[in-house]
């Protein structure tokens, strides 16, 4: 993921109508987590991401998998 935004987390996030913190209190984690990932600041682990990607109904190619430039 690196400096890139994830955008289509998101995204995700959004068109279920949840807020950063109902993301985070849904997987265990701080607002400020959700926030970094969100704005490419934090690289998460392969569990977060499975268990951001549980819970907002999504696979992991979807959410997290770089698009080759």
């Amino acid at each position: 993921m690196g400096d890139k935004k994830n955008v289509k987390l998101k995204l995700a996030r959004i068109q279920r109508d949840w807020s950063q913190e109902q993301l985070a209190e849904a997987v265990g984690v701080t607002r400020q987590t959700i926030g970094l990932i969100e704005a490419g600041g934090y690289n998460p682990t392969l569990r977060l991401c499975i268990a951001i990607c549980k819970t907002l109904g999504t696979t992991l190619d979807e959410l997290f998998w770089e698009e080759e430039e």
